[in-house]
């Protein structure tokens, strides 16, 4: 498929005018950034590993009533995805404590936490997405309370189903990062969908056995085979490309 007009350029995807009104084309780069883009690199093959694993994982929560912003799979390296708002809020749910909670609270990595905890950041590169309260978010007209809930009740069932999906692949869903959009139907009516990806890029997944890494802190914290963990994760889920370069499979089309 041509790519149209470049609507986006972000960090590690580009979205495109898609081919139809309320559909854009969203498209994988081998990109890679950590500590608010400080740390920049290049991970050949990543795109491609991600575009499969978010569409794997996109896929399972349609198929338990998780409404999502993907239709397709357009090829190896782009989705065709529907045109939400984006919701300047991303939600973090942490299961073990890693990453920034550790650092924040001087607890040990890897503690496990006695319940899930879900965290809000405002979606600023300029201030870093500082984490902020469901006050600062109504009062800055970010979302609505009743967004909050959608949101939060999503974030909540997504957990609780990947969390399954990906232990029974031998991986520990350490946390996640989520974002969300409003899509308009053709009479107006809203909903809450899941945006973005689900991938290595925004899970830190763990061997259940070995804790060894499998996702983006083997790139923040220098620990090396990088494109390896992300090919581990495919392995495991069941979708690494084994076509080559021409892979240009059929995806299952999201009404």
């Amino acid at each position: 498929m041509a790519k149209r007009r470049r609507i986006y350029e972000g960090k590690s995807k580009d979205l495109f005018e898609g081919p139809e009104p309320g559909t854009i084309v969203q498209h994988f780069r081998d990109d890679v950034t950590a500590h608010n883009n400080k740390k920049q690199g290049v991970i050949t093959g990543k795109g491609v590993l991600n575009n499969r694993i978010s569409e794997y994982l996109m896929l399972r929560l349609h198929d338990i009533g998780v409404p999502t912003h993907l239709i397709r799979r357009l090829n190896m390296r782009e989705q065709l995805v529907r045109e939400v708002e984006i919701i300047p809020i991303q939600l973090v749910i942490r299961n073990t404590v890693a990453g920034s909670m550790a650092t924040r609270f001087g607890i040990d990595e890897g503690t496990p936490l006695p319940r899930s905890i879900v965290e809000y950041y405002w979606k600023s590169d300029e201030f870093g997405d500082p984490i902020v309260s469901e006050e600062h978010i109504t009062a800055f007209g970010w979302a609505a309370p009743q967004d909050i809930d959608d949101m939060l009740a999503l974030a909540l069932r997504i957990n609780d189903y990947l969390a399954g999906l990906f232990f029974g692949a031998g991986l520990k869903l350490v946390d996640f990062k989520l974002e969300f959009g409003r899509n308009y139907d053709e009479n107006g009516d809203m909903r809450i969908v899941v945006a973005d990806e689900i991938s290595p890029d925004t899970c830190r997944l763990w061997d259940v056995e070995t804790r060894k890494k499998l996702d983006k802190d083997r790139f923040r914290q220098d620990l090396g085979n990088v494109a390896e963990a992300y090919q581990e994760v495919a392995r495991r889920l069941g979708v690494l490309p084994t076509s080559g370069p021409g892979d240009v499979a059929e995806s299952k089309t999201v009404q």
